[in-house]
């Protein structure tokens, strides 16, 4: 690992821009190869020069920095995870926390940021390009839910690799007669719990957006029984009951006020168990939806952004991200991103629910 370095002092050197590249949030498959391609085009068609931040927004906060050029960025393409680091440093939430990255940024000669992140992440960027700083995004979720882009990177692969498991899942149940329960990621939308259940053949699938009745559960869970198939439940970690409360693991809050949630796979199981007497078992995916190697779709979707994004920064368009709208990558102000979750629309759900029981 690349040793962190101290807050070099005066650092320009003449007129060739400086840029900063971080990744904030969650760790995400593709994020090294948006970082890849940023240095690659921004190096070898700009001229520009690269500052890693290091562990998201607490680099710039801290001034901790890493060497980021092309030797760092050759062999990253498939990796997962994020060569710069990651954390959930909320900067708004510290004293004076955005006039320290100011101060830093300065120091550092940093002409330009490329935040690479979610609703989190671009919430920060979006605060700093209102202060009149230059920074460009880059949105990143596995969960899917950034608005003004139709897709983001690390959602292909966290669908995949949820698919996967329900397809193995499939297989045990048949041949112990259980109800299975597959949990994943999925905190406001239900975009994972959709996809991954749609392709893997689930029999119900629970998403934040549409609170789920449990007598409804059980009756789907009867019904394939009766046809004598074992019951596969994809459930998203925000879905809830309708005559009940998210599930959550404690009362403790990030630091970006978001709760920590967990559980309600196993709180289901205890439920459709009790009320058919069919034994039940869940699977909590958890992290391994968002580790280990992107998709190709996922490399390729990183790629064009990070493409797209230092051409933005050429083109000294502030306070935008990049965004995929069809087959195009395409600008759009920071604040359409992160203004309104993109959630599940009631019509994608229903017609999933024509394969429940």
């Amino acid at each position: 690992m690349t040793a962190v370095t101290e807050l070099p002092e005066d650092p320009r050197k003449g007129t060739t821009m400086r840029v900063g590249v971080l990744t904030g949030g969650g760790d995400c498959p593709g994020l090294n190869a948006v970082i890849r391609a940023v240095v690659r085009r921004g190096t070898a068609e700009y001229g520009f020069e690269f500052v890693g931040f290091r562990d998201g927004w607490k680099g710039p906060l801290e001034g901790l920095t890493m060497e980021l050029g092309i030797a760092q960025v050759r062999g990253i393409l498939p990796r997962g995870g994020t060569i710069l680091g990651s954390s959930r440093t909320n900067p708004i939430k510290v004293d004076g926390g955005i006039e320290r990255i100011e101060e830093n940024l300065a120091k550092l000669g940093i002409d330009a940021l490329v935040a690479i992140g979610g609703e989190d992440t671009l919430g920060v960027a979006t605060t700093l390009t209102e202060r009149g700083l230059h920074v460009v995004g880059v949105p990143k979720t596995i969960d899917n839910d950034l608005n003004a882009t139709d897709y983001t990177f690390g959602f292909d692969t966290a669908v995949t690799i949820a698919t996967e498991a329900i397809d193995r899942l499939h297989t045990t149940a048949e041949s112990h007669h259980r109800i299975l329960i597959c949990e994943v990621m999925g905190r406001h939308a239900g975009w994972i719990a959709l996809h991954s259940g749609m392709a893997g053949g689930a029999n119900v699938i629970l998403i934040p957006e549409v609170p789920f009745d449990l007598d409804q559960v059980v009756k789907w869970v009867q019904s394939r029984f009766e046809a004598s198939y074992a019951p596969i439940i994809v459930v998203a970690e925000g879905a809830l009951p309708s005559d009940g409360d998210l599930i959550t693991k404690d009362s403790t809050l990030d630091a970006f006020g978001h709760v920590k949630l967990s559980g309600i796979g196993e709180w289901l199981a205890q439920q459709v168990e009790a009320r058919t007497g069919h034994e039940a078992r869940t699977t909590v995916l958890g992290h391994v939806q968002r580790g280990g190697s992107p998709t190709a779709f996922d490399r390729v979707l990183a790629t064009r952004f990070g493409l797209n994004a230092i051409e933005a920064v050429k083109d000294e368009d502030w306070g935008k991200m990049v965004a995929l709208q069809g087959t195009d990558i395409v600008r759009v102000p920071l604040e359409a991103a992160t203004g309104v979750l993109k959630t599940v629309p009631l019509a994608r759900y229903e017609e999933a629910m024509s394969f429940f029981g």
